[in-house]
């Protein structure tokens, strides 16, 4: 993770050392979902990975305990649903399933089936160095065990394995060793640990922050862009181990710009939205040891314990991962956020598996959002709900006097003062002498160039620390430059 600072039309999330994009690497677009007359059904669609997300999740709900489990077929860009005793009533649910635009096949091991047995290994095979998760390509779980997991503790592992009984599990040998991705040494962050920042996000009281992981976030509560820099950021929450491995750590700078954005050296990827991981997508994770690589999400809900201690709900990949890489961002090329890097074995030179904390359980439990955070008053003319600003309303009417259009975003970022005028930029409604609410910018001016300057009176509108801003010429409200983290 490095820290630089930008103007804020350059500003990015830089989330590791430049790496150069190897060719397994390039981020291409996709073509837009279309139909695919083959396989079991002439619905069945070719579909982006984020779509095939979107609508594994619906089907999930539609066919209930009939579901076993999705993955993405790459190479036919379709998504998989794996069903169980579709028989009678459930069968038409399958029906639905299909002309949905999945392709659906029936498999033995219902979901139900696969969680009981993940209980009995949680319950019979807790061994440090174990891990398992379940493959819907092969509808069983899949434990792997580092080369740790020897002598007796292998016949632990064993043993339990079988007793679940014939197809429900298989047992994979690594090379390697778990542990949690932190590096001691030189470029530290906080606490002699080294990390990398995941996404920057927006804490529920409105802060800019970001995410990390949860290891990371325990280690230390301050975190700086430099081995001899001051803190920028502390850590707001932080869960490891237990329930999944992240934390929320806010900027101790409340206007720090942070967009969300990944900057993967050559190019910058536009984050737009946190979606569920889907197996068989092909993903790519940025870290601050080895820049940028890419693989396949092999299992979800996987359970991994660590020397620390058990870790639950990730998800895993056979993509790379050294030591500093830790918290660094997973995302598919579209620019969809799936994870934050938590651990596993192996590295980027002779490979092996990484596990990582699934973005939407993180936001959901830190109450956070994906998307831009902070910066007060950063974007002139445009209020926090992105329209509405730059209108006048003189008789409170919602409809914009200039436009004769309505007005969206009541004005600015607070949802208020959507009528109020303010000629001369002093922060007081001209019609009632109150106070005008929101982020200082006046709701009521007419900024409709984005300028700085009331297309009304010419006064430049006054931010929250009194900067005048001039965005065309690249300098922010302020100090004239931002934080991009």
């Amino acid at each position: 993770m490095s820290h630089k600072r930008v103007t804020k039309r350059k500003a990015i999330i830089a989330v590791g050392g430049v790496a150069a994009l190897g060719a397994a690497a390039i981020l291409l677009p996709q073509a837009n979902a279309s139909q695919d007359g083959s396989n079991n059904a002439a619905s069945v669609k070719a579909l982006k990975a984020g779509d095939a997300s979107d609508l594994a999740a619906q089907l999930q709900e539609l066919l209930g305990d009939a579901f076993a489990g999705s993955y993405y077929d790459s190479g036919q860009q379709q998504l998989v649903v794996n069903v169980v005793n579709v028989s009678g009533d459930k069968n038409n649910v399958v029906v639905q399933a299909e002309k949905a635009g999945a392709k659906v096949r029936e498999v033995e091991n219902s979901a139900a089936e696969l969680e009981a047995a993940a209980k009995t290994l949680k319950t019979k095979a807790t061994i440090a160095g174990t891990a398992w998760a379940v493959d819907p390509r092969t509808n069983q779980i899949l434990v792997t065990a580092d080369s740790t997991v020897t002598g007796a503790k292998w016949d632990q592992l064993e043993s339990t394995v079988q007793s679940l009984g014939s197809g429900m599990a298989t047992v994979k040998k690594s090379t390697g060793t778990f542990s949690t991705k932190v590096s001691g040494g030189d470029a530290i962050f906080g606490g002699g640990a080294r990390c990398s920042l995941g996404f920057n996000v927006t804490a529920q009281d409105g802060s800019p922050a970001f995410l990390t992981a949860g290891h990371c976030g325990v280690a230390a509560e301050q975190w700086s862009d430099s081995e001899d820099g001051q803190p920028i950021a502390t850590v707001d929450q932080a869960t490891f181990p237990g329930d999944g491995d992240f934390a929320l750590v806010k900027y101790d700078d409340p206007n720090t710009q942070a967009p969300s954005e990944v900057n993967v050296g050559q190019q910058t990827v536009a984050i737009s939205q946190a979606a569920d991981a889907v197996v068989g997508t092909q993903v790519f994770r940025m870290g601050s040891t080895t820049g940028l690589n890419d693989g396949t999400v092999l299992a979800l809900d996987a359970t991994v314990n660590y020397p620390e201690g058990t870790v639950t709900g990730l998800i895993q990949t056979d993509v790379c991962a050294e030591p500093g890489d830790s918290g660094g961002s997973l995302f598919t090329q579209d620019g969809l956020a799936v994870g934050l890097t938590s651990g596993g074995s192996g590295d980027c030179t002779a490979g092996g598996e990484t596990f990582f904390q699934p973005v939407t359980t993180a936001l959901q439990a830190t109450g956070a959002t994906l998307g831009d955070g902070g910066g007060v008053g950063a974007d002139d003319g445009v209020g926090d709900n992105g329209q509405g600003a730059g209108a006048v309303d003189e008789n409170g009417d919602g409809i914009d006097d200039q436009t004769g259009e309505a007005i969206n975003g009541n004005g600015n970022g607070n949802g208020q003062d959507a009528g109020a005028v303010d000629e001369n930029g002093d922060g007081i409604d001209d019609q009632t002498g109150e106070a005008i609410n929101g982020n200082g910018q006046q709701a009521g001016a007419g900024d409709e160039a984005g300028n700085g300057a009331d297309d009304q009176n010419g006064a430049q509108e006054q931010n929250d620390n009194g900067a005048q801003e001039q965005n065309d010429n690249g300098l922010e409200g302020g100090s004239g430059v931002t934080e991009s983290h």
